[in-house]
């Protein structure tokens, strides 16, 4: 591993974490950062999940004031995004990594769009 690539690396990172407590999808800064350095596809989704999760729990701290009085969306919410997580994190565990690999450039490009549409 090059220092041009820790480095790059670090930095996507940090913009994505910073994002990500903004508005969300930093992960299309990290994820395709990581494939761009031969990381595989089932490695890259891992990997950036999994450090994203401080960025994530820095961001309810730091908007826990707008956050009050939001638990009925909580518990309204929570179940499917539960549901959803095991249920990409198991397809993910038992699919063949050809499959994963398929479709990232759809899952990217679906997300990139919500993005930009949404408010």
């Amino acid at each position: 591993m090059s220092v041009f690539e820790v480095v790059a690396i670090l930095l996507a990172g940090l913009a994505a974490g910073t994002i990500n407590t903004i508005v969300g999808s930093g992960t299309l800064i990290t994820f395709p950062t990581l494939l761009f350095f031969g990381y595989a596809p089932v490695v890259a989704n891992i990997s950036n999940t999994v450090g994203l999760v401080a960025g994530g729990l820095t961001g309810i701290h730091g908007y826990r004031a707008e956050l009050d009085g939001q638990g009925h969306a909580l518990r309204r919410l929570a179940p499917a995004s539960l549901l959803g997580a095991v249920t990409g994190a198991v397809l993910l565990l038992v699919l063949p990594p050809k499959a994963f690999e398929a479709i990232v450039p759809v899952l990217i490009a679906l997300a990139l769009v919500l993005v930009l549409a949404g408010p």
